[in-house]
């Protein structure tokens, strides 16, 4: 079985889905109905930048749902279609938009907001994050607790293949990195952030927009999402929508994900979007599976021969559903 990963902030640069839009006309086509959405030409900052404005978080996540959603609808205008879908952090709402839980432009209103209220919600300078390499988690958990003193700390990326983010507050996150490197941490590695994400710091951003998740037209997805917050399969719009509101300040379990992909039976993994960060991850995690990235012309390449090898191929309301 197949399974569609969305990536999330931190696999934008410039130019990026230029190169669909100006081969495919469904991506084109996406594009302009993301500007539209927004009211602002989105399309002219992924393409063109600059780099300085692309990379606020605000402008990042709309950009990259963006470019996300052409790459799907691209695969979904081949009758290509998954088992499974799933995304790290802000992938989740592609997800989401693949599912058809809600609209891409719905989506792309909420994720603005989103990354405004995660970015208004601690003072810049205030908080930070690193990438502690070569701990298990429960060490990274462990050197928190012990770092934290009255201060917020703790795992806020569990990627798997000996990879934790931790985020909190500026002095608590280097105390814990210190305290990792000293219970044998091979690596710890300051995050270029502009906020501490996914921690208890969120907060006030998660309730800022649950009210506004709660009051978008949601249908109840027509592909099984794996949800960041607990890895939990969710069939139903209000589980959909409810686990992407506990994941503002929750940590995202993307191991988890993966695992639970695998046990529900994906032995193929697609990174839908700009970037492969997520098919380096799954590697580490899913290690005999078949991980492929998607988000250029050149990349239909590899994409036509593997729904060739697949064993099974049911057609299901229009699509190919590969098993």
């Amino acid at each position: 079985m197949i399974a569609f990963i969305f990536p999330g902030q931190a696999s934008q640069k410039v130019g990026m889905g230029k190169a669909l839009a100006d081969a495919f006309p469904v991506c084109r086509d996406t594009f302009a109905e993301a500007d539209a959405a927004l009211g602002e030409p989105l399309s002219r900052l992924c393409f063109e930048g600059p780099d300085d404005q692309l990379t606020l978080t605000e402008n990042t996540q709309p950009a990259i749902l963006a470019v996300s959603i052409a790459a799907y609808r691209l695969l979904a205008s081949r009758r290509i279609m998954p088992g499974f879908v799933a995304g790290h952090s802000l992938g989740e709402y592609s997800a989401n938009v693949a599912a058809g839980t809600f609209s891409f432009a719905d989506a792309l209103r909420l994720v603005r907001r989103r990354g405004r209220y995660m970015q208004e919600a601690v003072p810049v300078g205030a908080g930070a994050m690193a990438a502690i390499l070569g701990l298990d988690a429960g060490q990274v958990a462990q050197a928190c607790e012990e770092a934290a003193q009255g201060e917020v700390v703790s795992p806020a990326n569990l990627n798997g293949g000996g990879q934790v983010v931790i985020a909190g507050t500026r002095d608590a996150v280097t105390r814990a990195g210190d305290r990792a490197k000293a219970l044998g941490a091979r690596r710890v590695v300051p995050l270029p952030v502009s906020a501490p994400f996914h921690c208890a710091l969120m907060q006030p951003a998660a309730d800022r927009l649950a009210p506004e998740l709660r009051a978008v037209d949601t249908r109840d997805p027509r592909v099984p999402i794996v949800a960041n917050v607990d890895a939990e399969v969710k069939r139903d719009a209000k589980a959909a929508v409810e686990a992407l509101i506990a994941q503002v300040s929750s940590a995202v379990r993307w191991e988890a994900v993966v695992r639970r992909l695998a046990s529900e039976g994906v032995t193929t993994y697609v990174e839908v979007g700009p970037g492969s960060v997520l098919a380096g991850l799954v590697r580490k995690i899913h290690r005999d599976a078949t991980v492929l990235s998607f988000g250029a012309p050149e990349d239909l390449e590899a994409i036509a021969p593997l729904i060739q090898r697949l064993n099974l191929v049911i057609s299901l309301s229009g699509y190919l559903v590969i098993c």
